[in-house]
């Protein structure tokens, strides 16, 4: 993917959601593992050795595992970098009980460039080559499970599913090419889609539209959590009426999010107090307590 195609690749204007490249087409582990497979079985057929195929499907270390390869060198945001085709890649293994020749590992070449350390909204890396999951974006908005704190959702922006920032940051993607798989083409109606049209899915709706997409792996409950934070963020209050119907939502994760989206815009009233007094939830009570709705 070319610097100019990378760049667009954040999702402009408060209304939308910005949902990580790498998620807008096909499920990667499908695509990739059925392409390991193939190459899989006719190695096995060729050698008789027993094989193994992981896309990112067991306690794998693959970016080490690659960087010893010769593949490419971990780079100071901790993700694979190859000279050819830059930081925007997929990585899989085939373990074999074959002898095989070594190749020689990458050796590192980030020398003094720390721009993609430098892009991170949140500050997730506490130095080159060291990143804290807990202040990561794409760790919290895909593998976090409950509230995400209170200091981080204003960095998160109006990003609902990922974050490409350091990876679109590093100029070693000058090298990298739009993928010619077309199952790994992005979906049009997930380059920009209007955060309005996101917080009135329910779960069907939820499944429906990402089916066949990585996004759909953290449920429809999580992925409104991110959608309410980014409608927080936005500053938009044509959004506040489609927040205020989530304070009623059958999970508290919604729920809590809901109330400190209003906050956010502005858009709690008196007429809220009433869902505040009778929320039975601990951790949605705590933020009607942040909001100024319950002592």
């Amino acid at each position: 993917m070319a610097p100019k195609a990378i760049r667009a690749t954040i999702s402009p204007g408060p209304d939308v959601g910005n949902i990580s490249v790498y998620a807008r087409h096909r499920d990667y582990h499908d695509v990739i593992k059925g392409k390991l497979k193939e190459i899989a079985q006719k190695f096995a057929a060729r050698t008789g050795a027993e094989v193994k195929v992981f896309v990112d499907t067991a306690p794998v270390m693959e970016k080490p595992l690659a960087a010893k390869a010769g593949l490419g060198w971990q780079g100071k945001h901790t993700n694979l970098v190859n000279r050819d085709f830059g930081s925007w890649l997929f990585l899989g293994s085939i373990f074999t009980a074959a002898e095989l020749e070594v190749d020689p590992p990458e050796r590192d070449h980030c020398g003094s460039c720390r721009a993609c350390l430098d892009a991170c909204p949140t500050g997730a890396f506490p130095g080159p080559y060291r990143i804290d999951a807990r202040r990561c974006v794409s760790y919290l908005t895909i593998e976090h499970r409950g509230p995400i704190d209170r200091e981080i959702r204003p960095l998160i922006g109006n990003r609902i599913y990922g974050c490409d920032d350091c990876l679109a940051a590093c100029p070693w993607n000058k090298f990298a090419e739009v993928a010619r798989e077309q199952k790994l083409r992005a979906r049009r109606d997930l380059g920009s889609p209007l955060l309005a049209d996101l917080l009135e899915l329910d779960d069907a709706a939820f499944r429906a539209l990402f089916s066949g997409s990585p996004v759909k792996r953290i449920g429809r409950n999580r992925f409104i959590r991110n959608c309410l934070i980014a409608a927080g963020n936005s500053g938009d209050l044509q959004l506040a009426e489609s927040c205020r119907r989530l304070l009623s939502d059958q999970a508290a994760e919604v729920r809590g999010m809901a109330i400190w989206a209003l906050a956010q815009l502005g858009a709690l009233t008196v007429s809220d107090e009433a869902a505040a007094q009778r929320e039975p939830d601990d951790y949605v009570r705590e933020e009607w307590k942040q909001a100024g709705l319950l002592p």
